[in-house]
């Protein structure tokens, strides 16, 4: 019942904000505050989305409309139309997702709230379930070495995601779904404009899944039993010189079970072995300020000052394990910008951050009574730098980005150098080239990053086998790798607004020191280790827009993913990136009737093999998981004010039906709920509405 009251009052004072900001006749401020909320030098223009003609970095942008083409219910599933994010279970228990860029864990991306840094550290794990579909006005994917500006994160890439704007001509929005699987959520959200100079908007969320589902008869449930609420408040001050003062808050608070289907959130604390199952409860508070102010009357220059707070609590049982993690964060900039004249662009910033994390992991090997503490060293890291960037452009022909970055790690006691050099060339008016080259650099968390870990019995140890019982801790570095890669883009006169194109990409990343978690160095044990490691990625797009009715989009991406696991005596081990699909094929079809009334959307993916841990492959008599296809569909109709939708996921029903290995022994030495390369839930209906009361 509480989180029916919860939500009833958010809605109240949604409705409120809304009635409030009807016929105030208030004018909104001019083009240089929108220009401001672009954020970005160019993003693609496409109904639906596409890659940037002009722009210096190649910008792969998901609109609004791209994420309405499914019922995206967070930012972990608006990635279905695109093969260049690829987006996983981290395990069979929790819900938790995780991503894949360039064939490399999310956690090697730079995630970016409107240019602030997100989703870093222990908030990672869960992060991608905090941002709801329904919030944001665009996705932005930047692959390869991108901007210095922030931080010198970014290994793979940048996701950068838009949020709908105080500005945005809507009191009230309100979007409500249903789906067969018993998962309901909501969004409701409202803009206001409080005179010439200030504005605000709203923004909740509320989520309640309780499946309790098990369709491949193990004993455990597909899905966790979930429960969100998400409230956002943003503000925006803008004053005629130019002045613009941007503030807000963020709050999650999530709970889950799951595991077996006995298991209730009392068993949490058991002290002997009974049902199996998880209960997270993680609570995340955010609030950040911007500041940007122009220094001349052309707004040539100018200078802005950036800081975001970052509080994360997460209390965890896993069987009769326990985690917990608390971390606090704070990131300021101050940047400084100055177009010299149409060729020559400086930026200039000094950045702070710092992290303070602190985890607990209590273990209870198999249901024993005894219990230990595996001791995880508490991180306090501080990094003070400096960056400089010059763009050099010569018309829409050639532009070129100079970047380079210093930070001082307190935590590591060593200088990071982070130079980067990105290249643009149109030798002719439709074929754009880029090519990009950049270091960058990971501070790692090892139970956020493996976090897939902790459903499972596997005993964890550092350096091969080396225990901090014995003497000798975590003796981890920060991961450093190189980046380069390229692309080519040919707009085809087909169409409008450069929706039409084809495009072949080429990336590599090399680590020349990365953690690496080896489930295959003994039985039942998981070694956090060093690492080298290669991944390459090839991928292909064709995007057609035959008319205002119909367009279509093919891709096609191959993942080449090595690692070299370095060994004390000299032995080291050459493998395949175990669990990394080689390759995915995505088609995205989208029929609408005239004026937009009935929308048609049909998505088919073709996932690819991964190989499989050697113990898993055992157990399930193969090296590689199977190749296997996921069919989407949704029909919208669009009224004045109301959108209906329907659709269907997973339409063929396939599921990994073996997902949880020694499922009939929980407590076992052999259990295992972290080897998940397919979909866990079977064919799944859903309806839902979006209303919009326009200003």
């Amino acid at each position: 019942m509480e989180i029916k009251r919860i939500t009833f009052i958010i809605f109240l004072l949604c409705l409120y904000q809304a009635l409030s900001a009807q016929d105030t006749g208030i004018p909104v401020p001019g083009s240089e505050l929108a220009q401001e909320d672009t954020l970005q030098e160019s993003v693609a223009s496409a109904r639906s989305g596409g890659l940037a003609r002009s722009g210096k970095f190649r910008t792969e942008a998901i609109t609004a409309a791209g994420i309405c083409k499914m019922a995206c219910c967070n930012l972990a599933e608006s990635f279905e139309n695109t093969a260049s994010v690829s987006v996983n279970y981290s395990d069979a228990v929790t819900g938790a997702r995780q991503i894949k860029l360039l064939g490399l864990s999310g956690v090697y991306t730079q995630m970016q709230d409107e240019k602030m840094p997100v989703m870093r550290g222990l908030s990672s794990t869960f992060g991608f379930n905090y941002v709801p579909g329904q919030w944001l006005e665009s996705i932005l994917i930047s692959k390869g070495p991108t901007s210095v500006a922030n931080d010198a994160g970014g290994i793979t890439g940048q996701i950068d995601m838009e949020h709908r704007k105080p500005l945005d001509e809507t009191p009230l929005f309100v979007n409500l779904y249903g789906s067969s699987d018993k998962m309901f959520d909501g969004s409701v959200i409202s803009a206001l404009q409080l005179g010439e100079r200030w504005s605000t908007i709203l923004l909740t969320y509320f989520s309640y899944g309780n499946s309790m589902m098990d369709h491949n008869g193990d004993g455990f449930r597909d899905d966790p039993t979930t429960r969100q609420i998400n409230v956002s408040n943003r503000w925006l001050y803008y004053a005629p010189g130019g002045l613009q003062v941007r503030f807000g808050f963020k709050v999650v608070n999530d709970d889950r079970v799951g595991g077996q289907m006995g298991y209730t959130r009392d068993m949490a604390w058991q002290t002997a072995p009974g049902a199996w199952g998880s209960l997270i409860q993680n609570q995340l508070y955010n609030a950040y300020l911007k500041v940007g102010m122009p220094l001349n009357d052309d707004q040539s220059s100018s200078i802005a000052f950036v800081t975001t707070a970052n509080y994360y609590d997460t209390d965890s049982h896993f069987g009769c394990n326990h985690y917990s993690g608390l971390q606090r964060s704070l990131f300021a900039n101050l940047i400084y910008h100055n177009d010299f004249n149409e060729h020559n662009t400086v930026e200039f910033a000094f950045t702070g951050q710092s992290d303070d994390i602190v985890e607990h992991y209590k273990i209870r090997p198999y249901g024993l009574e005894n219990s230990e503490e595996l001791p995880v060293p508490a991180r306090k890291e501080t990094l003070i730098g400096a960056m400089g960037e010059y763009t050099y452009r010569n018309g829409e022909k050639f532009t070129a980005v100079a970047g380079f970055r210093m930070d001082w790690d307190s935590y590591y006691q060593k200088m990071l150098v982070s130079p980067r050099l990105t290249l643009k060339y149109v030798p002719i008016h439709d074929l754009v080239l880029r090519g990009s080259i950049g270091r960058a650099q990971h501070s790692p968390s090892v139970f956020a990053d493996n976090y897939g870990l902790m459903s499972s019995n596997r005993r964890i140890v550092y350096n091969y086998g080396v225990h901090p019982s014995q003497g000798r801790g975590l003796n981890m570095d920060i991961e450093d790798a190189v980046t380069m890669g390229g692309n080519v883009t040919y707009y085809l006169p087909l169409g409008e607004d450069d929706a039409s194109f084809v495009s072949l990409e080429y990336f590599r990343s090399d680590f020349s020191r990365q953690v690496y978690a080896d489930t295959e160095w003994q039985p039942g044990t998981t070694c956090i280790t060093l690492a080298q490691s290669a991944t390459q990625t090839v991928q292909a797009d064709l995007s057609l827009d035959f008319n205002r009715h119909f367009n279509a989009m093919l891709t096609f991406r191959y993942t080449d993913p090595r690692v070299r696991l370095l060994s004390y005596d000299g032995s080291d081990r050459h493998i395949v990136r175990p669990m990394t699909s080689l390759y995915k094929g995505v088609m995205n079809l989208q029929y609408k009737t005239n004026l937009s009334k009935w929308i048609f959307d049909f998505t088919a993916q073709l996932n690819g093999p991964m190989r499989l841990p050697d113990y898993a492959a055992q157990a399930w008599e193969m090296e590689y998981s199977p190749v296997y296809p996921m069919l989407y569909g949704q029909v919208t109709h669009k009224m004045r004010s109301l959108d209906i939708y329907a659709g269907v996921e997973n339409i063929t029903g396939f599921r990994q039906h073996h997902a949880i290995l020694g499922a009939d022994n929980p407590f076992g030495s052999n259990f295992d709920a972290s080897v998940v390369w397919g979909p866990l839930m079977g064919r799944k209906y859903y309806l839902g509405l979006r209303y919009t009361l326009w200003k």
